[in-house]
């Protein structure tokens, strides 16, 4: 790899930690942010520390700024689990495999986030410790979800669409320089 290419793929990283944390802080319907996205992309294309430690180190650097919240393990580990989630993509990516992704992205934060909220929201007394009330906070939940599956496919779409158009464009100049 060669410095120019090196730093492209710094001003990459730049470039989704600072859509990442911006945002979420500019208005937006609530759970619609690129997080998701984020994570698939730098589990498919990053070297694998990397492909975990972007999403991680965009979800902090927002954080420090939000403030640490009782469920904030849940969701650093939700996002972690995304990422490896892109190791899966990696492999062949492709829409059908995107779309897939994304959609079990979304479940693995739905799911693991809601636990924890179960578990520790307020301090603990969001919800009772009993079937009934996990049965409650998923229910609750669920606008939430929707707006992340839609949030996340389009976010998806969008990054993994912007890069290979990105990636084409450089290999036709790539083939057209080296005649």
């Amino acid at each position: 790899m060669d410095q120019k290419d090196r730093r492209s793929d710094q001003g990459l990283v730049f470039g989704l930690i600072l859509l990442g944390v911006v945002a979420r802080f500019v208005p937006h319907p609530p759970n619609v942010t690129p997080l998701t996205a984020i994570a698939l992309f730098g589990g498919a294309y990053l070297p694998k520390a990397w492909g975990i430690g972007l999403p991680l180190l965009t979800i902090a650097l927002s954080d420090l700024v939000i403030g640490v919240h009782d469920v904030i393990a849940f969701t650093w580990a939700s996002v972690a689990l995304t990422a490896v989630l892109g190791w899966w993509v990696r492999r062949r990516a492709g829409v059908r495999r995107l779309v897939g992704a994304s959609l079990l992205g979304s479940t693995i934060f739905f799911l693991v986030t809601n636990f924890g909220v179960w578990l520790f929201g307020h301090g603990g007394t969001m919800y009772p410790k009993t079937v009934a009330g996990i049965a409650q906070c998923y229910v609750a939940a669920v606008p939430f979800y929707r707006n992340a599956l839609l949030g996340d496919l389009i976010y998806t779409s969008a990054i993994f669409g912007l890069y290979a158009w990105a990636s084409r464009g450089a290999l036709l100049h790539a083939v057209a320089r080296s005649r």
